[in-house]
């Protein structure tokens, strides 16, 4: 493995000024959202961030986030990074804390008044040199959520809970999942990327069901594009007896997404939490993650 270069300083968007980097903690509900990246004419979650962290700093600045959600799936545990010209952030935030506040704790109220309803950053730190939130990144966890009452959902929970009012073999389903876990290609669950690797370390995926609620637990060093609701929808399949239990064994087969089980819908999901390596290993791991994955 190569050896990880020395941390080296931020520096802003233009590449012209010294910066620091800072860490959000970020949720939102993306039921009004066209996903996480920025898209032209769309309303997104970076989008929305950008415009106002920019209008805060008074610069333009862009977020990198763990995990690009698609249209519709929500977080609670999203993280982000972005890189703040050193004077932009001294000159909005040089005022002396309190004993015991948080550095950011006024950056943190300040951002609130610029969001939506639908997004908020709960915590903002000072992030190691070498910290990146997409590359850090030890692993993603993801939460999905369905209801098999036979009203279907809640009013309360209608945007983040998929009404399933059939019934499931949560037996079978926990079954099928083990055969998936590991590391393996899982081009069957993948929307096709040109250039992009579908090769992928499944950690978890288990199932937990509570009077009518069924949730799936799912974590990876990563996912690709529309993967966790394709597992989740492939899994429904052999839930409700439509597929036996070493169907979704024999996907890990295939070199193209399968057109033989529908994905989950995205309100269903939800981004819970992004685990990262203590701040001297982050180097290492982005060398890592950024090497292509190869199955045993």
């Amino acid at each position: 493995m190569r050896t990880p270069r020395p941390p080296r300083a931020p520096t802003s968007p233009d590449g012209t000024a010294e910066a620091v980097r800072l860490r959000l903690d970020i949720a939102y509900d993306g039921t009004e959202f066209a996903g996480w990246a920025v898209q032209a004419g769309q309303r997104t979650v970076a989008g929305v961030l950008d415009d106002a962290l920019s209008t805060v700093f008074r610069t333009p600045v862009r977020l990198f986030a763990a995990g690009r959600t698609d249209t519709g799936v929500h977080a609670t545990g999203q993280v982000a990074h972005v890189d703040i010209p050193a004077a932009a952030l001294k000159h909005a935030y040089s005022r002396t804390r309190r004993d015991g506040e948080p550095e950011f704790l006024a950056l943190t109220r300040r951002l609130a008044r610029f969001l939506p309803a639908d997004v908020r950053v709960l915590e903002i730190g000072r992030a190691a040199p070498d910290f990146d939130a997409r590359f850090s990144a030890l692993r993603r966890h993801y939460a999905y959520r369905l209801s098999t009452a036979p009203y279907g959902v809640v009013p309360q929970l209608a945007r983040y809970v998929t009404a399933w009012p059939r019934q499931l073999d949560i037996d079978a389903m926990a079954e099928a999942s083990r055969h998936l876990v590991g590391l393996h290609d899982f081009a069957a669950f993948c929307r096709h990327r040109e250039g992009a690797t579908t090769i992928r370390d499944l950690q978890r995926l288990d199932w937990v069901r509570d009077g009518d609620l069924v949730t799936a637990h799912v974590s990876a060093d990563a996912f690709c594009w529309s993967m966790v609701r394709s597992l989740v929808g492939a899994v429904l399949a052999v839930g409700e007896h439509r597929r036996d239990v070493a169907w979704c064994a024999d996907l890990l087969n295939a070199d193209r997404r399968s057109s033989d089980f529908t994905a989950a819908p995205a309100r269903g999901l939800t981004l819970v939490g992004v685990d990262y390596p203590p701040d001297d290993q982050l180097g290492a791991r982005t060398i890592i993650t950024r090497d292509l994955r190869k199955p045993s």
